[in-house]
């Protein structure tokens, strides 16, 4: 692939492109890849719905609101709350980067950010320690944002909070994740989609 001009790289393209190959449908999950590849809008799902509206909860809390009473999400807004009580939140954050002679505009928007630690906050009912290993999510975020010390995955599991760190020293160059994007696309015959429908403006 020689595009030259800047392609817009976003980890929830390279998140479709991943869970390919862990899905126990892969090909559903193929299918959903070439949707986010051609940047068709999509319906969310109800774990999708669940997990913005947990998220806006928990900002809305941060901010001053009132819990609903006897909430049955009472427990985590507030145990994930107080932890990122303070945070800038939606903070968007950008990094041109050259990989292999193409040039890319890396994008993301960081759920909070606070005194070099970047926040996400998640609602995942299936969560298990290490979910987040291989997500290209923190090298994304940490190539973005070449300050932070840390990236935590704050998650409530319907029942509990948990946390999931990472530090730049141990965490996959993003770099390395978009060679291997690439060469995907490239062996697939889809690297001419991709530089059609992510030319960064």
């Amino acid at each position: 692939m020689s595009k030259k001009p800047r392609l817009l790289m976003t980890q929830s393209l390279l998140s479709a492109w991943q869970w390919q190959f862990k899905a126990f449908d892969p090909e559903s999950a193929h299918r959903e890849f070439l949707r986010t590849l051609r940047r068709e809008k999509t319906r969310p799902n109800q774990a999708m719905l669940d997990g913005i509206k947990f998220e806006n909860m928990v900002t809305e809390f941060c901010a001053g609101a009132e819990l609903p009473q006897g909430h049955e999400w009472e427990e985590g807004i507030r145990g994930i709350g107080n932890r990122v009580r303070g945070c800038q939140f939606q903070v968007p954050a950008y990094r041109d980067i050259l990989v292999d002679g193409i040039p890319f505009l890396l994008y993301g928007r960081l759920d909070g950010l606070q005194a070099g630690i970047i926040f996400d906050i998640k609602f995942s009912r299936g969560y298990q320690v290490g979910k987040y290993l291989d997500s290209p999510q923190h090298p994304m975020y940490f190539a973005c944002v070449p300050e932070a010390k840390r990236f935590d995955y704050v998650v409530y599991t319907g029942k509990d909070v948990c946390v999931e760190s990472y530090t730049p020293g141990e965490t996959v160059p993003i770099e390395r994740i978009i060679r291997d994007f690439i060469r995907y696309l490239e062996d697939t015959g889809l690297d001419k989609l991709y530089c059609e429908k992510w030319e960064a403006l």
